[in-house]
């Protein structure tokens, strides 16, 4: 019988997660899809950005909501060392609330929204509100779903692009997984300066060995129920370390808590959340200086026994696979597999229901009861 992350198709389907392990399991052969299509569009994206990222002037500005805002996050730092123009992540979330401080009328503005669904009302009126305070602002949206409004609003605009996913990266499921991977590496491929266009498919090939390599250790590893769960990463990994403590978060109805941090900041205050039943795992960044600060983090968890385990993840680590010397930001989503497998076999322990872990709907796939306030009412 064919198996999917260690159990059937029909086992998956009984207890409700088979959406989220489908998705899960085809961001290799997804990602493949996506440098295709990428090469496809290539000529009509460079176009439409021109020579704004050489600008210094150029503000570009990363969106989204929740884990579209943390792919905006984990590449921001990297783009922004990359390229004169001025590379910010600042969540939709912030910006309705705070317009005036990121936003000036005068300046050359791009909006790069990140979205699954383009449905979420703070993504839509990020959007009204940039073209109303900024004159002339140009808007690529990176998202899923070619009928979700922020593609259709923008269909006809000059000064807006919508750069698809494939069709099968707009999750069925609750969580965001391989949209969020899809998105990530799109804008990694059409904003990375000198980004290699067959990267996408290497990191293919890698992923399906990892994947292969990592399945039934991390299902044994997730069988049990953790007390709480704690993700660290540095740089660019601090984002990814958000996005895993979310998908835990999320897939366990908050049962299973879990947060995130720098390996550097855990010790100030953070700490105090380990209990002898807690999880800890650090992303292992490929710089050298970052290994070093990594590693005598969890020298000093092991040996003061404060958490049940401590796992590193990354290349050479305990749940790892050797790749390239990529940036940090590249990788991001290979380990991200190993967090989203986490997260879907603890759900399937706690008996929950993975593709909609919140049967009473006070958390949703797409995010409701949100009233959006006119930015010049005070």
């Amino acid at each position: 019988m064919t198996t999917l992350l260690q159990r059937s198709q029909q086992a998956w389907r009984d207890i409700g997660g088979l959406h989220t392990a489908e998705e899960i399991a085809h961001q290799p052969a997804l990602w493949r899809e996506l440098a295709g299509h990428l090469q496809d569009e290539r000529h009509a994206v460079a176009a439409f950005l021109g020579a704004s990222l050489a600008d210094p002037l150029q503000r570009v500005i990363l969106t989204g909501a929740g884990s579209s805002a943390y792919v905006g996050e984990i590449i921001a730092d990297e783009l922004n060392a990359a390229w004169p123009a001025q590379v910010r992540a600042i969540a939709t979330t912030t910006l309705l609330t705070h317009p005036e401080l990121y936003l000036e009328a005068g300046a050359p503005t791009l909006l790069v929204s990140f979205a699954r669904s383009g449905d979420s009302p703070e993504s839509l009126a990020a959007v009204h509100l940039v073209r109303d305070l900024v004159p002339g602002a140009r808007l690529l949206n990176i998202t899923c779903n070619p009928e979700g409004r922020l593609a259709r609003d923008s269909a006809e605009d000059a000064n807006a692009f919508n750069l698809l996913m494939p069709a099968a990266s707009c999750d069925r499921g609750f969580a965001m997984t391989s949209s969020f991977t899809c998105m990530l590496l799109a804008a990694l491929a059409v904003l990375g300066k000198d980004a290699p266009g067959e990267r996408i498919d290497m990191l293919a090939c890698l992923a399906l060995a990892a994947m292969q390599a990592w399945e039934a250790p991390l299902a044994d590893l997730a069988a049990r129920e953790a007390g709480r769960v704690v993700y660290l990463g540095s740089g660019p990994l601090e984002g990814l370390a958000k996005e895993s403590a979310l998908k835990l978060l999320e897939l366990t109805a908050g049962r299973v808590p879990a947060i995130a941090n720098t390996p550097l900041g855990f010790r100030h205050g953070p700490k105090s959340v380990l209990t002898p039943d807690a999880l800890v795992f650090v992303f292992g960044s490929g710089k050298r200086l970052a290994q070093r600060y990594e590693a005598d983090l969890v020298e000093e968890l092991r040996r003061d026994g404060v958490a049940g385990r401590v796992l590193t993840i990354g290349m050479g680590g305990d749940i790892g696979i050797d790749t390239p010397d990529w940036p940090d930001t590249w990788l991001a989503p290979l380990w991200l597999l190993a967090a989203q497998q986490i997260a879907l076999h603890q759900s399937a322990a706690l008996r929950l229901r993975p593709d909609n872990p919140f049967a009473s709907g006070t958390v949703n796939r797409v995010v409701k009861g949100v009233t959006i306030y006119r930015h010049d009412e005070h």
